[in-house]
């Protein structure tokens, strides 16, 4: 059985410089596939289409909603040359419905122990429309090594520079926040993989960097304070969501490897300055995730954030506008309130405004989008600022001695292309 997994392309946010990191959803799917199958793995965002008519079946990784319209089209396309299509990943799930609608099948939830299943089914000529697994997550101990294998890493370097790889300890979210859908997708019970099988994985993968992509890393100090401990010996740098906020576990990920973590900032609070200031005291650097249009912005209050975050000397920033996904708590107050103002999924690209703001018009809300991004970056361009996370990163990496074994020769190519001293 021959089988083409595809990644479709999706558009980047306009004022962000464009690199791609290698997909996670489609390799830790690959994982579950069985050695029998013979896997077609295609990343549409790094390499080009080409629809394979020796597959048995097209198998479409979704993982945003802005990916959907590429994804049905790329379904049409095989289901027009006679290969049934599945379809799963986040975006799957969060549009079941309309999936299932342009598929010959949707998976929807977690795949471990469950895709035996579904080949099953499909090689019997019985696949079903829909195999809806949202609501029963499997035991976690079943989660396995992503199969990095199927992926073309020489795709997946930025001026000279390999790329993270994407790697999870945990599933699940016990947090809620308002413009989130981790809680609909993998439940609101925190689900820690076993320790020792995340060090394996993460001992398992040849690059030195990695991003630990879990919601959140501050759901439970006893845990984080044995993962972080094993990991001091890996000697990876690494990037994260937030990490709880407390002297011992930041000193504990400090050592054990962290380069930077992705910090929301939504105020000009005491709390924002404060846990900015403590992470780069451990030495760690912060890009701050900054959500424009909340109900409490103003203009001028936009303006206020925006001076905020070139006082507290973030490393980057990355602006998006609040984007009202399926199946998040923001979605369902707006849609009672009437404020969505479109259902096309091109747009929900996180940088176009498809709700009504509540203390501004959308004209001003994008206005003010586009002077955020250019008025942070216009002393010293996106692609400098970080020229100076990486020249951080291989620093520490110098330190260690880890450098030459894991980006030997990447340091003056790097710096040659980024200008950067």
């Amino acid at each position: 059985m021959h089988m083409h997994l595809i990644y479709p392309y999706w558009p980047k946010l306009k004022r962000q410089t464009e690199f791609h990191l290698p997909p996670h959803g489609p390799v830790v799917f690959a994982a579950e596939v069985p050695e029998w199958v013979s896997l077609h793995f295609t990343d549409e965002n790094v390499e080009p289409l080409v629809f394979d008519e020796r597959a048995d079946l097209a198998a479409i990784s979704v993982m945003l909603t802005c990916q959907l319209p590429r994804a049905f089209e790329i379904a049409r396309q095989y289901r027009r040359m006679g290969i049934p299509v599945l379809m799963g990943g986040i975006a799957a799930a969060l549009h079941a419905d309309e999936a299932a609608s342009n598929a010959d099948a949707v998976f929807v939830g977690e795949v471990e122990g469950r895709f035996g299943k579904v080949l099953d089914d499909f090689r019997k000529g019985r696949l079903k429309k829909r195999y809806d697994y949202l609501n029963d997550p499997p035991d976690i101990h079943l989660v396995g090594r992503a199969r990095r294998d199927i992926l073309n890493r020489d795709r997946y370097v930025y001026r000279g520079v390999r790329m993270l790889d994407l790697v999870h300890a945990s599933r699940g979210c016990r947090f809620n926040c308002f413009p989130c859908c981790v809680g609909f997708l993998g439940g609101r019970k925190f689900r820690p993989r076993p320790i020792e099988k995340v060090i394996a994985e993460m001992a398992s993968i040849p690059n030195n960097r990695l991003f630990i992509v879990d919601n959140s890393l501050a759901q439970d100090r006893k845990w984080l304070t044995e993962l972080f401990t094993a990991m001091i010996d890996l000697k990876k740098k690494w990037v994260s969501h937030p990490i709880l906020d407390d002297d011992r576990i930041l000193d504990l990920a400090a050592r054990a490897g962290c380069w930077y973590v992705y910090q929301a900032i939504f105020d000009t609070s005491p709390v924002i300055r404060n846990r900015v200031k403590r992470l780069k005291d451990h030495g760690i650097g912060v890009e701050g995730t900054i959500l424009l249009g909340t109900d409490e912005q103003t203009e001028e209050s936009i303006f206020r954030l925006v001076e905020f975050l070139l006082e507290i000397d973030l490393d980057l920033a990355e602006f998006t506008i609040l984007t009202p996904f399926p199946h998040t708590p923001i979605r369902a107050r707006f849609e009672k309130q009437g404020r969505i103002l479109s259902n096309n999924w091109l747009d929900y690209t996180c940088d176009r405004v498809v709700f009504r703001p509540k203390r501004m018009s959308v004209d001003t809300l994008e206005r003010m989008y586009h002077w955020a991004w250019d008025t942070f970056y216009r002393e010293t361009p996106q692609a400098l600022k970080m020229a100076g996370l990486f020249q951080k990163v291989i620093e520490k990496e110098m330190a260690d001695g880890t450098h030459r074994r894991f980006d030997k020769g990447k340091r003056r190519r790097f710096k040659g292309a980024s200008g950067n001293p």
